[in-house]
């Protein structure tokens, strides 16, 4: 099919580029290059076996232009990032709403099926675990900014069903804590690039509250392989589903177990949130999803483990980083 990745210079996106390019699919990368890095798909473009745009979803003509040409659309372009949004609140908005409206609208008028990639955030600090994707949502007051990326995704999410009531093909899968090869070196909206790095300068590693909250990390292979099944899947339309591993790993854990994979004498250091993040802000506990649905309508599950995922991870960093 003739697809369409928006983000697809990003992290995930250009994993989900390798993948469609090795199931025979043509693919058009849309990205802005923001957080996205034209080396993740360099090879790609160099070779002439992508097309790829820079320009952004808020460019509504641009978006129409390829989405009219196509038969998909992955749709992972977003602001991400706890500290990026925390810091940047309006653009984040602006991008995670007025961005996907564009290319929805595009999609529905062109009659083009479409994926949308959204987040566990979106569950926002439930203290309910498994989350499950019809579980409710509980937020924060308006004023902590955290719960504007939780907000925007979930409007994100009403919007995409909305315009699957009037006929568009769409899905919707949550990711859980993707990480793997390509993560931004500086971090960015990623602990485990964070510990990676810090690890490997010999640097303190710095541990956000007690360490004690728990993620469900999921590597990038996994998260590719549901978003591509949700992608194709008729059964998959108009829901949404969740993308996780369901092995939960305190952060405290993560930390140290990066540093002995590395052999780094970083010491652990533990620092108040606000710290990083400014006074408000506010954290979940446990965030463990509920994949039945993935694996009844997609049949998807996990299969790398949180320890061979690292490795490969670690090893990519010291490949490509020193």
């Amino acid at each position: 099919m003739r697809t369409l990745v928006t983000g697809g210079a990003g992290y995930i996106g250009s994993h989900l580029v390798d993948a469609l390019l090795g199931l025979g699919h043509d693919v058009t990368v849309l990205d802005d290059l923001s957080t996205g890095s034209r080396s993740n798909i360099g090879r790609h473009v160099d070779a002439g076996a992508i097309d790829f745009v820079e320009g952004s979803i808020l460019d509504p003509d641009l978006v129409d232009q390829y989405v009219s040409t196509s038969e998909l659309v992955f749709h992972l372009a977003a602001a991400v990032g706890v500290k990026f949004i925390v810091d940047e609140p309006l653009a984040s908005l602006l991008t995670n709403t007025r961005g996907t409206e564009i290319v929805l609208g595009s999609c529905h008028a062109n009659g083009v099926r479409v994926l949308l990639a959204s987040t566990s955030e979106v569950y926002g600090k439930t203290s309910k675990v498994p989350f499950e994707e019809d579980d409710d949502r509980v937020l924060g007051p308006t004023t902590i900014h955290r719960w504007g990326y939780s907000t925007a995704k979930a409007f994100d999410e009403h919007l995409a069903l909305a315009y699957a009531d009037k006929g568009l093909e769409v899905s919707i899968v949550r990711y859980f804590n993707s990480y793997g090869p390509r993560l931004d070196p500086r971090g960015y909206g990623s602990v485990v690039a964070n510990f990676i790095r810090q690890s490997i300068a010999g640097e303190p590693i710095t541990v956000h509250g007690d360490g004690r909250q728990t993620r469900c990390f999921t590597y990038v292979d996994d998260t590719v392989a549901g978003t591509v099944a949700a992608g194709i899947t008729d059964a998959a339309m108009g829901r949404v589903i969740n993308l996780g591993t369901t092995e939960e790993t305190a952060i405290g854990d993560l930390a140290a177990t990066i540093r002995d994979m590395i052999g780094s004498s970083s010491d652990i250091s533990y620092a108040p949130y606000e710290d990083y993040y400014g006074s408000g802000f506010e954290d979940t506990r446990r965030r463990v999803p509920e994949i039945g649905r993935a694996s009844s309508l997609l049949q998807w599950e996990p299969k790398v483990r949180l320890r061979e995922g690292l490795e490969r991870t670690i090893a990519w960093w010291r490949e490509t980083h020193g």
